[in-house]
């Protein structure tokens, strides 16, 4: 055989392995789908030891940076999903079906956001409209503020639980040296701080203890008026035992850091 026929068939055979390479990479690659819930990048790095800075102002800034960028990215997420909800509910109005994807997407959303699933679509839709919402930075970033001791707890240092969330099955997370007798509830514990803000938001969202808390913001939805923190805080009467003293230290909490939930 010719040197230059062995050169042809070597650079064919090149050729044929780098396309073969090319497709598997683009098999095995793919554009995250809407459902995926974000991660930031820095979501894994070890909480800041927030104990460790004696300025209180700066303890707050530190506090508010750590968390700010992660309630900023779930809020984002949230409204793709609005978005798209609107986008779906605009394709029925108008007498058009719904793709296979779009079934298997209302779908997930309807178990994620526990929406009744004998419901008309429509129906769904609207439910699911009024609960896949944001949360005002503001009073989230309060709630972590309040029920971690500022990124002090145990259970946000070693769990990034900020947000005094609990879980139900045994080794699930932390149990609580205060825990009462005969009591099976342990503070969660995450892989991350994203994870953590995902599940806080979805609970406020979807569970029925904050059925008014949703029922105010559609209501400053449907006045077209901002949907604030301050506003919110009185449909948390259930998220502690402390009730109206709870909200009421929430609301307080968000006044008196404006300074710092404004930079």
């Amino acid at each position: 055989m010719h040197k230059r026929e062995t050169s042809k068939i070597v650079l064919i055979a090149i050729a044929v392995m780098a396309v073969i390479v090319a497709l598997a990479w683009k098999t095995g690659t793919s554009e995250p789908d809407i459902l995926d819930y974000p991660e930031t990048e820095e979501a894994s790095n070890p909480v800041p030891d927030f104990s460790a800075i004696t300025d209180t102002k700066e303890k707050k800034r530190a506090f508010f940076n750590y968390l700010r960028p992660e309630v900023e990215k779930q809020n984002e997420y949230i409204l793709s999903l609005r978005h798209y909800l609107q986008t779906i509910q605009r394709k029925l109005n108008a007498g058009h079906g719904l793709t296979e994807e779009d079934d298997e997407r209302l779908s997930w959303l309807i178990e994620e956001y526990r929406v009744d699933d004998n419901k008309r679509t429509e129906e769904q839709i609207k439910a699911l409209l009024n609960r896949v919402d944001i949360l005002p930075v503001e009073l989230v970033l309060m709630q972590a503020a309040n029920e971690s001791a500022w990124g002090t707890s145990r259970f946000a240092r070693e769990g990034y639980n900020f947000y005094g969330l609990w879980c139900y099955k045994k080794g699930c997370g932390f149990v609580p040296s205060r825990r009462t007798s005969g009591a099976k509830h342990e503070v969660a514990k995450f892989d991350n701080v994203s994870r953590a803000t995902y599940n806080y938001m979805r609970n406020i969202n979807r569970h029925p203890a904050y059925k008014e808390l949703r029922h105010i913001r559609a209501s400053l939805r449907r006045a077209q008026l901002p949907v604030t923190g301050l506003a919110l805080a009185e449909g948390l009467m259930s998220y502690s035992e402390r009730g109206a003293a709870y909200v009421n230290e929430l609301q307080h909490m968000i006044r008196f850091n404006q300074e710092y939930l404004s930079e």
